[in-house]
């Protein structure tokens, strides 16, 4: 790591930012945290060491890199271009990056807004859940400019396998919509798929034994299969935030006229999930949707 990326501001310590943060202080920089609830951030500091400050603008003063990782547009705008937003404490030639999954319209913003103040700018949206995180093992879509991309990649490396810059700003966030649409998908085929060998009197973990050593294998198909048939779900990836990412993605299809029947249709069948309750389900909660279906 370059010294002029030394000192980093992470904001946001959810099931993703906090280990994140935390992979960042292993390698020996000088992090700086926020989070909403302190308590949180005090307990990353206890653990990791570092300060926890009052506002993301006080994190983010005499930072080299600021890195946001929250909930959705709103929430991305108040910690950045809010009163107390990172943007009013970075100072020029520092770089923010934004790893939230949020829409390509507020990617194009920051990078406006960064420009005009002379920062840096990434979006960044990652893929690889908070095992992935937890692993250092995520995979990182960036949209930016090549120099900003070249300072950012080696502290990303820290908890990304995969760094890619796929064009200019909003490319991150572009791409992690064809992420969350492929695995809409999937995730709805691999829940019919079980669905159907139970109905049928399979052994689901032998059927899975088989065919996922064939075309039918997927990362959902190795990770979840077990907990899906067990029906567990109160891990992984909530519906609620699933729901945010395919609103997005439509939002953008309608805007391209590219046509998502499949992921319009899963999104529905997470709106029926939610209705059961299940909002903080895994999304791999599909399956429960089809044995609840078949028990009315």
């Amino acid at each position: 790591m370059s010294q002029s990326l030394s000192t980093v501001a992470f904001i946001g310590l959810g099931v993703m930012g906090y280990p994140m943060a935390g992979h960042l202080a292993r390698a020996g920089l000088e992090v700086r945290v926020y989070n909403r609830t302190a308590v949180r951030a005090e307990a990353w500091v206890a653990e990791h060491g570092g300060t926890h400050h009052a506002t993301p603008r006080e994190a983010a003063q005499d930072a080299d890199l600021v890195l946001v990782c929250v909930g959705n547009d709103d929430d991305v705008r108040q910690v950045t271009q809010g009163e107390d937003g990172v943007l009013h404490g970075m100072s020029q030639a520092s770089l923010l990056v934004d790893h939230t999954t949020a829409s390509a319209d507020l990617a194009e913003e920051l990078a406006a807004a960064c420009r005009a103040r002379g920062i840096g700018f990434l979006d960044a949206p990652v893929s690889g859940g908070q095992q992935g995180a937890e692993n250092g093992a995520l995979t990182i879509m960036c949209g930016g400019d090549d120099e900003d991309f070249a300072r950012a990649e080696p502290a990303l490396a820290h908890y990304g396998r995969a760094v890619t810059l796929m064009g200019p700003a909003g490319s991150g966030q572009l791409t992690k919509m064809v992420n969350q649409i492929c695995i809409a998908g999937l995730v709805q085929g691999l829940a019919e798929g079980l669905h159907f060998a139970e109905q049928a009197g399979l052994d689901q973990q032998r059927v899975v034994d088989v065919i996922s050593k064939g075309a039918a294998g997927s990362w959902q198909m190795e990770n979840r299969h077990k907990t899906m048939i067990d029906d567990e779900y109160e891990h992984g990836f909530a519906v609620n935030w699933m729901r945010k990412d395919l609103g997005i993605c439509l939002e953008q299809a309608r805007r391209l006229q590219a046509r998502l029947p499949v992921t319009a249709l899963v999104d529905q069948f997470y709106g029926d999930i939610q209705v059961m309750g299940g909002g903080r389900w895994d999304t791999s909660s599909l399956l429960r949707r089809l044995r609840s279906a078949g028990r009315n």
